[in-house]
């Protein structure tokens, strides 16, 4: 039996923090102060808040808008993500397939209308965030990957994507390494950014149309305040008409959303930059987005200067939920991660990782963004976005938006938009249910991908857990 290679040493230089967010950064913005009065408070400064507070503007000039952001703008997974900036609305095509097949063909039409508003946005503003509209590649990495990818090709070109698929020696010719069986290529579906700048790009140019950005401001409260809403922060308040709640996995100031997302932790590996006979070696001449077929899946891609960020696979959620300084680093997660990032390339043993990090993930039973008002319209939110939320949280912003105007659009009419996804059960249950459909998802990419009866129930239901 050969020695399985000791790859702790590649780790041994990895900064433990993100590498989007190691390096010059804008300057915090003030800590609210005191009362302020506005049209619209936005609670999160992440892509969702950023959008929301951004197009907010856009559509009315005239709203003053305020938002609170706990630490720092884009600190958190806007700044900790592959960068993957998808055009799906859905958490891939095939779950949208599953669970809206009568709206399919509308939604990745506003999908893909989606990405290219957001390509128009970073024009307009001059944003710099790195965006390369490569495509994403979904990689067959067992054979029993294979068929369900061609069946995934007719769907993405009759939904209006420039699709293709790769036999393995096409594939290993577009990127070096013996794991391949083939791959579905998505030309137009998914662009590449760098998540840090673009969250900073984002809050200025909203703060260039009057939007006012608090930091260091956590949310900590919200009560009616006549024909107002009043939200308290630790050293001031916010009175506005409408409040947007864009805070993802981190507790919702409504108390009832709570139940219907539990926070799930993805970790991360960026390496050194290649050399050039090291780049020369894998190819990857195209530059997409990279992520394997598996139901524990790996995401990567390159950096602007040639590193290979390396992501996925565990999908950890602790027990009770807890969102804990702690948590941001799991060895045991990393050595895996690089066991497996050499067992896809070995041409590249011996390099080292410069980063590793972890962060944390809003997901829900339906693996996608759901919405909600309260107190009679004047508070809206959305949350559940599984880890593809660079793209879809434009989308989720203007549906807030729509709620809170009011207004009947052709999002607000989509049945996705209008319902909810089925509660996770309570502590203790919770934890046993998700611990048990993990190993239960490790089983079945084990074994060609067969379900277990557990897996088959849940899928009868419409749960499941994802990052």
């Amino acid at each position: 039996m050969p020695v399985r290679p000791d790859h702790r040493g590649s780790l041994a230089a990895a900064e433990p923090v993100p590498f989007w967010l190691d390096g010059p950064a804008p300057e915090a913005g003030p800590t609210l102060a005191g009362e302020v009065e506005a049209d619209l408070v936005v609670v999160g400064g992440g892509y969702s808040g950023l959008w929301t507070a951004l197009r907010a503007k856009e559509r009315d000039p005239s709203c003053h808008v305020v938002l609170l952001e706990a630490q720092r703008v884009g600190g958190a997974a806007s700044g900790r993500n592959g960068g993957f900036c998808s055009a799906s609305l859905t958490h891939g095509i095939g779950n949208g397939v599953a669970r809206w097949p009568e709206e399919i063909e509308t939604l990745e039409r506003l999908g893909l209308a989606n990405l290219d508003e957001i390509e128009a946005t970073l024009q307009r503003y001059g944003i710099e965030a790195e965006y390369e509209r490569t495509g994403e590649i979904n990689v067959a990495t067992q054979p029993w990957h294979v068929d369900g990818q061609r069946d995934d090709l007719e769907l993405l070109r009759r939904l209006g994507h420039d699709a293709e698929w790769l036999d393995a020696d096409a594939m290993r010719d577009e990127v070096a390494s013996p794991t391949y069986h083939g791959g579905l290529w998505d030309r137009t579906g998914t662009a590449l950014v760098h998540p840090a700048k673009l969250a900073w790009g984002l809050a200025d140019a909203a703060r260039s149309l009057g939007v006012v950005i608090y930091e260091d401001s956590p949310a900590m409260g919200m009560a009616s305040d006549g024909p107002a809403m009043l939200v308290h922060a630790a050293f001031g308040s916010v009175r506005a008409r409408q409040v947007a709640l864009a805070t993802n996995a981190f507790p919702s100031l409504l108390r009832r959303v709570r139940h219907f997302v539990v926070p799930v932790w993805d970790y991360v590996l960026m390496t050194e930059p290649l050399t050039s006979s090291q780049r020369q070696s894998i190819g990857w001449r195209g530059r997409q987005g990279l992520a394997d077929a598996a139901n524990q899946f790996h995401y990567y891609r390159l950096s602007a200067d040639d590193r290979i960020l390396w992501g996925g696979y565990d999908a950890v959620y602790y027990s009770g939920g807890r969102i804990a300084s702690e948590y941001q680093h799991r060895a045991r997660t990393y050595l895996t991660l690089a066991d497996n990032f050499f067992a896809t390339f070995p041409q590249l043993e011996g390099i080292g990782f410069s980063h590793r990090w972890g962060g944390v993930i809003d997901t829900c039973s339906r693996f996608s963004p759901f919405w909600g008002t309260s107190h009679d319209g004047r508070v809206a939110y959305v949350v559940g976005y599984t880890g593809l939320g660079v793209g879809a949280t434009r989308f989720g912003a203007d549906v807030m938006l729509d709620l809170l105007s009011g207004e009947t659009t052709e999002r607000t009419r989509l049945r996705m938009v209008r319902s909810k996804p089925l509660p996770f059960p309570p502590e203790p249950v919770r934890t046993g249910v998700i611990e048990l459909t993990r190993r239960s998802i490790a089983s079945a990419d084990a074994n060609g991908g067969r379900r277990n009866l557990w897996l088959r129930t849940l899928d009868r239901v419409g749960l499941g857990f994802d990052s």
